[in-house]
């Protein structure tokens, strides 16, 4: 973690009282591993966190929402405690693949492979041992793009390997006080063949949801009926069976010692029993956090079947990651609408925040979400552009290239350019992008009431006098002073105004920063371009 080793203790004392969530789930984490070690004589190691990941699809904006925020909390609790830890990214990759899914090529062989688990699946891509190879290269390919610090573990190896072979013992002992805490959770039909262990066929490796009939404490064996009906002895050890994922989990936090991890509110009910079962192996369960879910724009929850969110490679495409980061930052526990629209308010937040960063006290950092983000070493850039005005330029001058746009800009600041200023220049390519795809297709303009239009042609002829003027606070207290002149009230109705009239949405950023920029005899021309279309041509203006 890179903090100032002369700024420490002030860093770690601050961090005792910030408020910011990942501090308060910190402090919430330390008190239990207080606790333990206090109930055990003993100094606990490593403090263990851990992600989870199921490899029978992509990893998707959810699965780095999941990553950063427990690596946010993961680099508070370093701060607020010195303990070292490790960041776990698990993958189950040994689950038994159910269906086939739609976004893959050569389906029909992977339905021969159909219930074997994922890493004996066969690759449909065939760049891999097997389909859970692939999506786990594709999993650390995705979290090494971002830069996090985790280490990589798979089931499959788990299992095999032997790392959880006492843990499973544990669970064969303790297999009725087990099925007390599961069968009550499951439909009647469900009840009657339900057991913690799922055998591995040796015959076809499929991943058996089947009875057991028999276990054998002392040969570590389970006896169980094959899918041909006949009955055959295993062991739970060494890879030949692997356990229902909610036991499973409980399993992997004992036997991996986890100390915190966070899931979907989805994932609640599981949650609770997963706990139960870690309780009846003996184990502390670790801290966890439930997260809200995406929901689409309409308040729809976010379905990857429906297509109605936003991908990971969609959002880099009109932004960068810090603006992804800044969103799942903000409250977690909170229902949040993930399409579109959002996009740039959350790059032009970000800039705010990052602006403000560099002049705050250490306390005020801490709470800064740009702090987390970049692990208390946020970049010293400036974006002296936002992101909405850089929009709204982008359609007064019609730019299909970053040059047309660079034009205006390096006109009202030549100290500004593409080499000096790299952020403004991806600003720049994202603000075109965008601006296209989702802000053109979108613009409703509307003609002016009467009133707008004097008010518009007097700031039009107002703008000819101002002829090279390009000082923004100049520029916006002249708009004010038409709008008052022509007794809008209140003021705002006067810029809502402008805003439809001549970029076809109801707000945007400073007027007057927009004029500066683009120019005040260009905006003189936009305006007066407005003012006299009519009928279908409002609509395309």
């Amino acid at each position: 973690m890179l903090v100032n080793s002369t700024h420490a203790a002030e860093l770690a004392a601050a961090a005792r009282t910030a408020k910011a969530w990942p501090f308060e789930e910190a402090r919430r984490l330390a008190a239990r591993i207080d606790a333990q070690e206090a109930k055990s004589g003993q100094a606990k190691g490593p403090v263990i966190f851990e992600t989870g990941y199921g490899p029978s699809g992509l990893p998707h904006i959810g699965t780095f929402g999941e990553v950063a925020r427990t690596s946010w909390v993961r680099r508070a609790f370093e701060l607020l405690t010195g303990r070292k830890t490790r960041l776990i990214a698990f993958s189950d990759d040994m689950d038994g693949l159910r269906k086939v899914p739609d976004n893959v090529p050569n389906q029909e062989r992977l339905r021969a492979d159909l219930h074997k688990p994922l890493t004996e699946v066969v690759d449909p891509f065939g760049t891999h041992p097997s389909f859970g190879d692939h999506n786990n290269a594709r999993l650390r390919s995705f979290l090494d793009s971002f830069g996090f610090d985790y280490e990589f573990m798979s089931s499959t190896a788990c299992y095999k390997a032997g790392l959880f072979d006492q843990t499973l013992l544990l669970v064969l002992a303790h297999y009725d006080a087990i099925q007390e805490v599961m069968l009550p959770t499951l439909g009647d039909e469900r009840r009657q063949t339900y057991s913690p262990f799922l055998p591995v066929c040796p015959r076809t490796r499929h991943v058996l949801q089947v009875p057991v009939l028999s276990r054998d404490l002392q040969r570590g064996t389970i006896v169980y009926r094959d899918e041909d009906g006949s009955e055959h002895e295993t062991p739970v050890t060494g890879g030949r069976c692997k356990l229902q994922w909610k036991v499973d989990w409980a399993m992997r936090w004992v036997a991996l010692g986890i100390d915190y991890e966070m899931s979907g509110k989805d994932l609640i009910p599981s949650v609770e029993l997963s706990t139960k079962i870690a309780r009846i192996l003996g184990a502390t369960p670790p801290e966890t956090l439930s997260y809200e879910l995406f929901l689409d724009a309409e308040g729809a929850k976010i379905s990857k079947s429906k297509g109605n969110g936003i991908s990971i490679e969609q959002w880099l495409t009109y932004a960068g990651p810090e603006s992804l980061s800044l969103f799942m930052f903000q409250k977690p526990k909170t229902a949040k609408r993930l399409y579109f629209d959002i996009i740039a308010k959350e790059v032009d937040d970000y800039a705010s925040l990052l602006a403000k960063y560099h002049e705050q006290s250490i306390g005020e950092r801490l709470e800064n979400p740009v702090w987390h983000i970049y692990a208390g070493n946020p970049p010293q850039e400036a974006w002296p552009l936002s992101f909405a005005l850089l929009l709204n330029l982008v359609g007064a001058a019609n730019a299909e290239t970053p040059d047309i746009l660079w034009g205006f800009i390096k006109s009202y600041a030549p100290g500004l350019n593409p080499d000096d200023h790299p952020a403004l220049d991806k600003l720049v390519a994202y603000a075109i992008r965008y601006y296209h795809d989702h802000v053109k297709p979108k613009k409703s303009f509307r003609a002016p009431t009467d009133k707008e239009r004097a008010a518009l042609e007097e700031l039009a002829a107002s703008f000819d006098a101002l002829a090279g003027e390009n000082d923004p606070e100049a520029i916006q207290n002249l708009v004010y002073e038409v709008g008052k002149k022509h007794q809008f009230e209140p003021l705002r109705d006067w810029f809502k105004g402008i805003y439809e009239v001549l970029f076809g949405e109801p707000q945007g950023p400073r007027f007057g920063t927009f004029a500066a920029i683009y120019g005040v005899e260009a905006s003189a021309r936009m305006i007066r371009h407005a003012l006299s279309a009519t009928g279908d041509q409002i609509t395309s203006i």
